[in-house]
């Protein structure tokens, strides 16, 4: 009962609506502009590097509190209450992804997965904001650098040397993100995708 409410509340917390709250403070409609993305890059665009740095803070700190709420409250043969983590951390992502109050319009999922990293493996947690900046920055999209960074979280788990089981969660975790951007995959096939390079 007790892993259940978490998953629900883990849900709830990814609903909170970061990018739309900071972009309407500023005068701005995010889902009327660029992409229509609620995310930190369609702010980044938007309304400049600050906003969107805050608004992937807010993302992942979201993710990353009912990601510690099923570690610090669960438990498993081990004790280490890591199976419950992943489930918040994966129901905190779809309530960003789909939110039921937003009739389940929501962002993609890098920012939300980037801070269910930084609790359940910090190094890597560390090196995906880096990741993501660095080819975003050189590439000019940051669609690139989400779905370059998002790849690659797996290969790392794998370097690791963590157990099969949550290589696999982090994988169809690392897909759903990957699923949610299959327009971008158009945009950029099509050189459509929005630019960083003029924020």
């Amino acid at each position: 009962m007790l892993a259940v409410l978490l998953i629900i509340v883990s849900y709830v917390l990814g609903t909170f609506p970061s990018a739309i709250l900071i972009a309407r403070a500023n005068g701005i409609e995010i889902s009327s502009f660029g992409s229509g993305n609620p995310g930190a890059s369609n702010v980044t665009r938007a309304l400049g590097w600050r906003k969107g740095i805050w608004v992937y803070i807010l993302d992942a700190l979201k993710a990353a509190i009912a990601t510690g709420l099923g570690l610090g409250m669960g438990f498993d043969w081990a004790g280490t209450g890591r199976p419950l983590a992943y489930a918040c951390a994966a129901a905190a992502i779809l309530g960003h992804m789909f939110p039921v109050f937003r009739h389940f319009k929501g962002g993609k999922g890098v920012a939300c997965g980037s801070g269910v990293i930084m609790v359940l493996q910090p190094v890597l947690g560390l090196a995906i904001p880096v990741v993501w900046w660095t080819i975003s920055k050189v590439t000019g999209k940051a669609a690139v650098g989400s779905i370059v960074t998002v790849a690659l979280v797996p290969l790392g788990l794998a370097l690791l040397g963590r157990p099969a089981w949550e290589f696999v969660a982090t994988a169809g975790l690392s897909a759903l993100i990957l699923v949610k951007h299959w327009r971008n995959f158009g945009r950029l096939i099509r050189r459509e995708e929005p630019s960083l390079r003029d924020t």
